[in-house]
Parts: C-alpha cells; structure tokens; sequence
C-alpha cells in the first residue's frame, strides 16, 4: 500500500513496485484514509510519507499498527532530520527511507521490510542505533533468558544482516534462522523484527565481542 499525498508521485512509485512484481492493494493520500483502508486492503508493507493531510504520518503508522501488529511500515519521506527518524521508528515503523532513495533500492527496502527486516537510507541507521545507545537501560532482573544459539542470532540482527547472511554466517538453513527469531520473538513477548532489533541494540548486543 502506498500512501503519499502527491498524487503524481504515488502513482509513479505504485508503478514502479507493480512493474517489479510486487502487487499494490491500495493508495491514499492522506492519513486518515490511510488507516481505513488498511484493514480493508490488508497490505503486507505499507509505504509512508510523512508529511501528510488529516492525519501526521506518524500517527498514521501508530494507528495502523495498533489495529494491525503485523502490517510493516517502511516511511518513504523528503525528510532526512533525526527527529522525524526517531519518531517514525518509536511510531512503530520497520525502516526508513529518503525520497532520494533509488528505485532499486525502494524496491529492496521493500521486498526486505516484508521480511521484517529493519531498512534504513545510509547514515540513518547509525544515528537511530546512536539514540538507542544512549536510552538503553540495564536489563531487567526477570529478562528471558535466551539460549548461545538465539544470542547469537540476535546478535547478527542487531548488526544488520538479513537472514540469508545469518544463515551463511552460522552455517545454518535460513527456515532455521527464522525458527530463532521467532522463537526469541515469543520469549521477549514482541510482534516483530523492528522490536527485536530496538531490544538488541538496548542491550548492546550489536557491539563486537
């Protein structure tokens, strides 16, 4: 689903991911319509501009997310500033992009963010690890514990490989990579990659040993 307010340019990017394969279920161009017609169209990825009527960008992702926890928001945004980033990301969205972003590299990003792994537009993904690093706090006597295998995992997904490179990394299948993730997921009580990344750079576990 593409959401973006210019419609020239929300046409332009719902060619672009058509002519690649990639089915679009629906537009808007506004925020409000945004969330409507989330649960109708029942999108896998919902590409989002920021700046939009009605409803800001963020709530529109936060709104989304808390009707449908498994909808991934990639935002495809003019803006680069960190507060916007920061607020996207703490909205709930998996990655974020500039509209300087090339067309293969959105359609990377998205084929990537329906995986559920966290995209960034270069740059963007250390200034949101740098803020993460300095909320981080120390865990919590009663955190799950996780088994050598998970950690490591965990560890790698913190650093920002897909699970391909994971799997090549630790000699592993990558259903077998999956299986971790999932399973860390269900112990940590969260709903997706985006949250388990936010998790492992709190904990530090993106830092080489």
């Amino acid at each position: 689903m593409v959401v973006d307010d210019h419609p020239l340019w929300r046409e332009a990017v719902a060619r672009d991911l058509q002519d690649a394969g990639l089915e679009v279920v629906a537009t808007a161009g506004d925020g409000a319509a945004a969330v409507r017609r989330v649960a109708a169209a029942r999108p896998d990825v919902v590409l989002l501009d920021l700046q939009l009527p009605e409803l800001p960008g963020v709530e529109a992702a936060r709104q989304i997310l808390a009707a449908r926890p498994d909808v991934r928001v990639l935002v495809l945004s003019a803006s680069g500033e960190q507060q916007d980033v920061l607020d996207a990301m703490a909205a709930g969205a998996t990655g974020y992009l500039t509209k300087s972003a090339s067309r293969e590299e959105l359609l990377d990003a998205v084929r990537r963010t329906a995986e559920g792994e966290p995209v960034f537009t270069p740059g963007l993904a250390g200034l949101v690890l740098g803020e993460y690093r300095r909320l981080s706090t120390a865990p919590a006597p009663d955190a799950p514990v996780l088994t050598p295998r998970e950690t490591e995992v965990l560890r790698l997904v913190a650093k920002g490989l897909s699970y391909k490179q994971i799997a090549e990394r630790l000699v592993l299948s990558h259903r077998t990579v999956q299986n971790h993730v999932q399973n860390t997921l269900g112990k940590l009580q969260m709903h997706n990659r985006a949250q388990l990344v936010r998790y492992a750079l709190e904990q530090g576990l993106d830092e080489d040993r």
